[in-house]
């Protein structure tokens, strides 16, 4: 089958992210590809028309479609392509493919590092130093710093991420339960697994809920009021999926009420978070902008998935590395 793109040396490659240094990566490996990086979306718009593969996630349009009579292959920067029209893609016979996995390390190790900092206070310690307070030893053992060992860890979602998140919280001595879409496909490194139907069935065992799965018409608002209510009393939320698979207003409910203890969030349902939000507020919520995914690695764990597909193309191979059309 005749490669969908022209040859390597006529191929011509756009990068396009707000801050990403993908151009200089790929440079760097001396490829001797020709690529054009971009920041904005009126750049973006400008360089459509000579591009054969456009590398991209968040600055994406669909109108960009009409500008780009070349374009035969879209590379996701991240893990998630729910911003592309796939019906389009097909139409016009553009390849996509997501970056699914690229992140799958940084990910869980950011997850474990946010359980951990909420079990030794160490957004409470940064506060702190703020203000530099030295903190006496606390004699009510209720308000103390904890440790992981011996508490449940229920994880929604057991793709990578998650089953990677369960083998590091089990290394601490955690006990993992997972919760998967089809539990049938195996509890991977968790101690036991059960499907989503059932979630509601182990929140009150949770001492810590972690939120490592897509954001699809089914997980859409899944941790909700009721959610929130049957967690164990002093359990702690994290969440390094998508904002939108919990119900922020009953999340801060939960959090003035003090029936959820605390909460660590990568994710909000607004990005950037307005500053009008009363998480900002809530002394036991840890912030993070979105990072959980971003490493001194990014940039060349997505070219080696973007090259490796390259080459498919080039050989007229169909069968793209995380293919999406």
């Amino acid at each position: 089958m005749a490669s969908p793109l022209p040859d390597r040396a006529a191929t011509r490659i756009l990068f396009a992210h707000v801050a990403y240094r993908l151009s200089e990566a790929m440079a760097a490996r001396g490829t001797g590809l020709a690529s054009h990086e971009v920041r904005t979306l009126e750049d973006l718009k400008a360089a459509m028309p000579s591009a054969d593969v456009l590398v991209v996630s968040g600055l994406w349009r669909n109108e960009l479609l009409d500008l780009a009579p070349r374009l035969r292959y879209v590379q996701s920067i991240g893990a998630g392509t729910d911003q592309f029209p796939k019906d389009s893609f097909r139409a016009r016979r553009i390849r996509l493919a997501s970056a699914q996995g690229v992140n799958e390390v940084a990910v869980a190790e950011h997850a474990i590092a946010l359980i951990l900092a909420l079990a030794r206070q160490l957004h409470l310690a940064r506060d702190h130093q703020a203000r530099r307070h030295w903190r006496g030893m606390i004699g009510d053992r209720a308000i103390r710093e904890d440790e992981i060992g011996g508490k449940t860890l229920v994880i929604v979602g057991l793709g990578r991420i998650g089953n990677r998140l369960a083998r590091l919280a089990r290394a601490f001595g955690m006990r993992v339960i997972g919760v998967r879409r089809d539990p049938a496909l195996g509890a991977c490194a968790a101690d036991e697994v059960v499907g989503q139907a059932d979630l509601s069935t182990v929140l009150a065992r949770a001492d810590v809920l972690a939120l490592t799965c897509p954001l699809t018409p089914e997980t859409q608002g899944l941790i909700d009021a009721a959610a929130l209510a049957a967690l164990r009393p002093g359990a702690v939320l994290v969440n390094v999926a998508r904002g939108r698979v919990v119900d922020e207003p009953a999340l801060i409910a939960a959090l003035r009420s003090g029936r959820l203890d605390a909460a660590a969030l990568d994710c909000v349902w607004e990005e950037p978070m307005p500053p009008d939000s009363p998480l900002w507020s809530f002394p036991q919520v840890l912030i993070t902008p979105h990072t959980a995914g971003e490493t001194r690695r990014y940039e060349e764990n997505v070219l080696d998935i973007l090259l490796d597909n390259l080459d498919r193309l080039w050989s007229g191979r169909t069968d793209l590395r995380n293919a999406v059309v």
